[in-house]
């Protein structure tokens, strides 16, 4: 919702600044987006006349203007503007100046070898309008040397608010003026809505279709002359970005933004017959004003005459039969549209507009009739012509809604203390009427008591958001100042808290940590994708009916591609070095699936001091957050096994996946096809993981405690074995093996040596491998140990391992 602070006090008067107008905006709940003042890029323009102008000398098409621009001796101008000429009062750019529509900064040059300072602008090259034929052309009056942003009264900053759908009152300018007024910061001004003479009967309108159109108000004005509105008009519509069409267009424009009323404007020569809102009929079309066709069906709104349907009922009007230059007869519609039809209709259409977005959230149903006596009124007086009297076709839901409430209940909701008489104040200013009995003393036994009184409140008919009591409570304290509301913890129950988190969320708070704690930062990406970013990792299985856009359109399959986009985002911005993970669902035809998903890019160390060489990442660091984050969400690594290569989205031959036998695959990392990675532009070597949360096995439920925890009495025994093996084996075969030749003895071996060279055959290596034995209830004898040696190299030889001698 965009307005002006000019426009904004036409309905407020008030001697505020604009800081603290926007931090009043804030703290009443209306976030302010943003604040622009055209005025701020155009300081370097000015009001300047041009005194002479003479052809170029070696451009036909060039001219040099001496120009005078109030601040010392004239200045030389090349333009090429065809409208140049001596006497001209136009707008000046200075040396220095960036010239807004194409961030050219202006600077004394020479143009075909003749000297130019500056520049002489036209409307475009200011953002200003689209006019591009010739230079600006100012009144001959105007000031030379001023300001021009300052004389045009450009000086008018641009407030941006993002209004929640419940605040439908604030889809215009006034129900925001009427908040900031409520909270302190003038008076609002009393809303003239003129009386007006009607001549002859009103136009025929009526209402087949009472559950999506209830009430259906119009009124007609003949012989109109349509043409271009009023200069204070044109400028609002063009400050908050809207483009002004003609005075009819931009009368109903300007109403739904200054009242939060739309309304539509039919030229009468099109109408063939009266106008009537009714449900849609299978296969009818309409060309709507933004030159699509719309098929609309039984579930939908429209306006018709007897030939043909004209409207999308509250959301776009026909092409056809909008009001053109050459207009002489209107018909204005002034309608109430129910927001769930609005809706569904916008939906199934995929058509928005700024009548759909006030529509749906509800406007004013009170505001029919006072609506279109304003619109008449701009109407004639820009445009002529002589109304007639209105049609009211149906009736508005206006019946009152009432709400008991207790100022006490303020306290009681939102610990908050207001007195009764600024509560009053509050809501009347607000538009609630406010009756019924306030708080009154009682004498019990000769004890004064307070006995709280009940108001019966009248919720305005703009405010659809009100339901019950703490919605006024929500009112007051907002007005207030949420500040105030104290900040208490909950009372706790009798003895130990009970635990909320569930155990997967325990899981994920453990595996966010760690990953945090190893350097990585975390990324928050959409679940959707584009078809071509789910194919890139095999393709997804759920594609949205409705997506928010064609890029968001399948539910992913991998969080591989959000995180590759937001690390090209990173390194596009200068970032060297990128860790970022996230903590997501995947989506397939069996449901949800948890997922960590990380990715290295860029440099895994600074350049090096003494080569002056980056230090890239590798496989293996991939593979070491995977066994982190594997080990914090309670996966048992130590029996994990390593499979050959990962999925088509990795590197093969550097790669892999780690399993809990040959099925059961918790986790895959490894260097990034180079193809993927160029796919999202990223370059040099790329490495990635994710851990499938889900397929990691849970704790076993059982009816016995785990026993408590007791070290070995005696201290465990170390041996390292070296065994040489063919190039193919894997050490981790040959770990998984040796673990595995004595399950009671052996708790653990790991492999600490890999070597090729003299003393060892081509195509083999040598792996060295410490076993640790922890004894039980006494030591191992030498016997023993040479038992579980041998058992141990038995074990190796069924992979081809030899004992390096």
């Amino acid at each position: 919702m965009k307005f002006t602070l000019s426009w904004l006090k036409t309905h407020l008067k008030t001697n505020a600044d604009l800081a603290t107008i926007l931090k009043t905006l804030n703290a009443i709940g209306l976030e302010v987006d943003g604040v622009e003042n055209p005025a701020e890029k155009l300081g370097g323009f000015k009001i300047a006349k041009v005194l002479t102008a003479d052809r170029h000398p070696q451009a036909d098409k060039l001219q040099v203007l001496t120009v005078d621009h109030g601040d010392g001796a004239p200045l030389q101008v090349v333009c090429g503007a065809p409208n140049a000429r001596a006497g001209l009062v136009g707008v000046f750019g200075i040396e220095g100046a960036v010239v807004p529509a194409n961030g050219m900064v202006l600077k004394k040059t020479a143009i075909r070898g003749v000297e130019s300072n500056g520049m002489m602008c036209s409307t475009r090259e200011l953002e200003l309008g689209d006019d591009h034929d010739g230079i600006i052309e100012l009144d001959a009056a105007a000031p030379v040397g001023q300001v021009y942003a300052d004389w045009a009264g450009l000086n008018d900053p641009v407030i941006d608010l993002s209004i929640t759908p419940n605040r439908q009152d604030c889809m215009g300018v006034r129900g925001i003026a009427r908040d900031l007024a409520a909270a302190g910061l003038g008076t609002l001004n009393a809303i003239i809505v003129p009386d007006i003479a009607g001549v002859g009967p009103g136009p025929d309108v009526r209402t087949d279709d009472v559950e999506g159109c209830p009430a259906f108000f119009a009124r007609t004005v003949r012989g109109v002359t349509n043409g271009q509105s009023p200069e204070w008009m044109a400028k609002r519509l063009k400050a908050i970005g809207q483009k002004p069409i003609s005075t009819l267009v931009d009368i109903t424009n300007y109403i739904m933004i200054d009242l939060g009323r739309p309304l539509h404007v039919y030229d009468m020569a099109s109408l063939k017959g009266g106008l009537v809102a009714r449900k849609g009929k299978a296969g009818e079309q309409v060309l709507a004003l933004n030159g699509k066709t719309y098929t609309v069906d039984e579930t939908m709104t429209v306006i018709a005459d007897d030939e043909a349907v004209h409207d999308i009922g509250g959301i776009m009007g026909g092409e056809h039969s909008g009001a053109q230059d050459g207009t002489t007869d209107v018909l204005i519609e002034c309608a109430y549209f129910t927001p769930e039809r609005i809706a569904m209709t916008g939906q199934k259409l995929s058509l928005t507009s700024d009548a759909r977005g006030r529509f749906e959230r509800g406007v004013d149903p009170a505001f029919l009739d006072d609506g279109l006596s304003i619109a008449t009124s701009l109407v004639t007086h820009l445009c002529g012509g002589t109304p007639s009297e209105a049609t009211h076709a149906g009736a508005p839901p206006v019946t009152p809604k009432l709400v008991d409430y207790r100022p006490d209940q303020c306290l009681t909701l939102a610990g908050v203390y207001v007195a009764a008489d600024e509560q009053k104040r509050i809501l009347e200013s607000l538009g609630f009427v406010v009756s019924g009995q306030d708080n009154r003393t009682d004498y019990e036994d000769g004890v004064p008591v307070t006995v709280p009184g009940i108001w019966s409140i009248t919720v305005p008919s703009w405010r659809r958001d009100i339901d019950g009591w703490p919605d006024i409570v929500e009112e007051v304290v907002r007005i207030v100042g949420l500040e105030h509301v104290p900040s208490t913890p909950l009372p706790r129950m009798p003895g130990v808290a009970r635990p909320t988190a569930t155990a997967e969320q325990l899981v994920e708070r453990r595996v966010r940590r760690t990953a945090a704690a190893r350097g990585l930062a975390e990324a928050i990406n959409w679940s959707f994708l584009s078809e071509k970013e789910a194919a890139s990792v095999g393709g997804g299985q759920w594609t949205l009916a409705n997506p928010i856009s064609e890029d968001l359109k399948v539910m992913r399959p991998s969080l591989l591609p959000g995180l590759l986009s937001a690390s090209r985002r990173n390194m596009d911005r200068g970032a060297a070095s990128v860790r970022l993970f996230e903590l997501g669902r995947r989506y397939f035809k069996q449901g949800e699936r948890a997922t960590v998903g990380f990715v290295l890019a860029g440099e895994k160390q600074p350049r090096s001091w003494q080569d002056g060489k980056a230090q890239p990442f590798t496989a293996y660091d991939a593979k070491a957050d995977v066994m982190a984050l594997l080990a914090a969400a309670g996966a048992p690594v130590a029996n994990l096994q390593n499979f050959g290569e990962a999925s088509a989205a990795y590197h093969p031959g550097q790669s892999g996946t780690l399993r809990l036998g040959p099925k059961v695959v918790l986790a895959e990392y490894g260097v990034l096809h180079p193809g993927l990675a160029k796919q999202f532009g990223l370059s040099g070597t790329v490495v990635a993981g994710e851990i499938f949360l889900d397929a990691i096995p849970g704790k076993r439920k059982s009816g016995f405690m785990r026993a408590p925890y007791a070290p070995p009495a005696l201290q465990a025994v170390k041996r390292d074995f070296a065994f040489v093996v063919a190039d193919s084996v894997e050490a981790d075969a040959l770990v998984r093996a040796v673990k595995g030749a004595d399950k009671k003895a052996i708790v653990d071996a790991r492999l600490f040596d890999v070597f090729t060279g003299p003393g060892v055959d081509e195509g083999s290596k040598s792996l060295a491998i410490e076993v640790t034995l922890q004894p039980g209830e006494k030591s191992f004898t030498q016997e023993e140990l040479d038992a579980i040696s041998a058992a141990i190299v038995k074990a190796a030889q069924k992979l081809g391992g030899v004992l390096r001698g």
